[in-house]
């Protein structure tokens, strides 16, 4: 199911992101391309840390860009202490076969301080080779 793996560290946070292709979830004819992605997000730090923001941009191949803003992940603002992670999964519809992905979560720190933690680019790819 998942083809590559971006990892990206900031902020002694790593953001592990595995997406994959959902075909039989998609309308090729209608231009509906459905895909998740699987992200692990892992406290490399030595404070606890917790998770209140999200900010992505999404792109296809049709040349059609989106952002996207909101509070925590599915629903969740998850703390995550050192040595922890948290894992989650969510999904994009694409008009093209063929996108990519990126973005940021705010997270805020046992001292209250925000810090900005990248999500590494991926790509969307509907091809079975990638």
């Amino acid at each position: 199911m998942y083809r590559k793996s971006y990892i990206e560290i900031s902020n002694n946070i790593e953001v592990e992101v595995r997406p994959a292709y959902l075909e039989d979830r998609s309308e090729i004819l209608r231009r509906k391309h459905l895909f998740v992605y699987f992200i692990t997000i892992r406290n490399r730090g030595a404070v606890q840390v917790q998770l209140l923001n999200r900010h992505w941009e999404i792109e296809d191949s049709a040349g059609e860009t989106y952002e996207v803003d909101g509070d925590g992940v599915i629903g969740k603002k998850p703390y995550i202490g050192p040595g922890e992670k948290f894992e989650y999964n969510s999904s994009c519809m694409l008009k093209s076969h063929r996108g990519k992905m990126k973005g940021y979560y705010i997270m805020k720190n046992e001292n209250r301080e925000k810090i900005k933690v990248v999500i590494p680019e991926f790509t969307l790819t509907s091809h079975r080779l990638n």
